[in-house]
């Protein structure tokens, strides 16, 4: 992997923007994170992952997620559940399966849901074939692409998704603005700012030394799928805030981190390759380029608040208690409660999204 970091480097006469170097180091093929045949994903490090993600705390996150996704599917008229980066497999495994047990509870939810296709756009290799194995009870119904087709209708959903993509990083010196990119020094890698008219967006008050993330790729990637969303709605769950408080004084440092066997670290020029590196995500921004490609935020809130609208506290109430314990870091607020967010968005005509009925945010946007 560094080989290759270095070899980007000097194509880029000695400067490589941290967007290209963050995309190097996860995506790479056969180098990358996301591009090992590892497994990132898991609840403990004795399993040799390095992170957590709802689906694997606990079923009950993807059958609760159904809920909204089967009304969404009713609403739009749709058949097709699209996923992006679709992790271990575990996610698409609760929905379809949520989906075929008809848990809207009525008779039409029944004929729409028996009915769903799912389609899986995924980057790695070695991740499809983690999923094909987790999925293969689905048969043909589930199908992987690896780009976006030229148009879609139905249902999207992104877990942890947002946060994966490059994002470029600026530094704030009390009077100019740099673009953080990577260099070699004396053979390693070395941060290295170059002058840059890139600016974090809106009007905020940075303190000198101020270093934070810019989600180009991640605005871009919600036009694009804007653009080929002809009928449906998609929904993004992922860490992250509102511009006013991603931009805030206090977060000077940015929101960049790296994760590797369950612990944290701020260093991505370290052990290039072999942990996560990630941004929060600035939801405004996404939201804002939504609107402006044409679709229709349905809501935004906290992922606890979206899964009490979706019916999580009876599917509590009817589980075991092993079960019930599992399920908790989805609605604690000191855990993944109120730092995860969801953005509901729709092409077509909005409708009343049930994960936003109570608790919707979308004024803080």
């Amino acid at each position: 992997m560094d080989a290759a970091i270095a070899a980007a480097i000097a194509a880029e006469e000695g400067w490589l923007p941290f967007d290209r170097f963050m995309a190097l180091a996860l995506y790479a093929p056969g180098l990358g994170y996301y591009a090992r045949d590892a497994r990132q994903f898991g609840q403990m490090p004795s399993s040799g992952s390095d992170f957590v993600t709802a689906p694997e705390l606990s079923p009950l996150f993807g059958h609760t997620l159904a809920r909204q996704v089967a009304q969404a599917l009713q609403a739009t008229g749709t058949r097709e559940v699209w996923e992006f980066g679709a992790g271990s497999g575990a996610l698409a495994r609760q929905l379809l399966a949520s989906l075929d047990a008809a848990t809207t509870g009525d008779e039409q939810g029944r004929r729409e849901c028996g009915a769903v296709e799912y389609r899986i756009v995924e980057l790695s290799a070695a991740l499809r074939q983690r999923q094909q194995r987790t999925l293969a009870a689905f048969g043909a119904r589930v199908r992987w692409l690896d780009a976006l087709p030229g148009r879609i209708e139905g249902v999207v959903v992104g877990n942890e998704v947002l946060d994966a993509m490059p994002v470029q990083l600026l530094h704030f010196d009390g009077t100019r603005w740099f673009e953080r990119g990577v260099a070699l020094q004396d053979g390693r890698l070395a941060w290295a700012d170059r002058p840059t008219a890139l600016r974090p967006p809106g009007e905020h008050r940075f303190l000198p030394g101020a270093v934070t993330e810019i989600h180009r790729q991640a605005e871009a990637f919600v036009r694009t799928l804007a653009a080929r969303l002809a009928r449906g709605a998609a929904f993004f769950i992922d860490y992250g805030f509102p511009e006013h408080e991603y931009y805030h004084p206090q977060r000077h440092g940015g929101t960049l981190m790296c994760h590797r066997a369950h612990r944290a670290d701020t260093d991505p020029l370290a052990d290039v390759g072999t942990k996560d590196i990630t941004a929060h995500v600035n939801f405004s921004a996404v939201a804002l380029a939504a609107q402006d490609a044409g679709l229709h935020v349905l809501g935004y809130t906290s992922q606890a608040r979206f899964l009490v609208n979706c019916g999580l506290p009876a599917l509590l109430a009817a589980a075991d208690a092993r079960a019930q314990v599992a399920a908790q870091p989805l609605l604690q607020e000191h855990e993944m409660g109120e730092l995860f967010k969801v953005l509901g968005l729709a092409a077509g005509a909005p409708f009343e999204a049930i994960g936003f009925a109570g608790g919707d945010r979308s004024h803080t946007l």
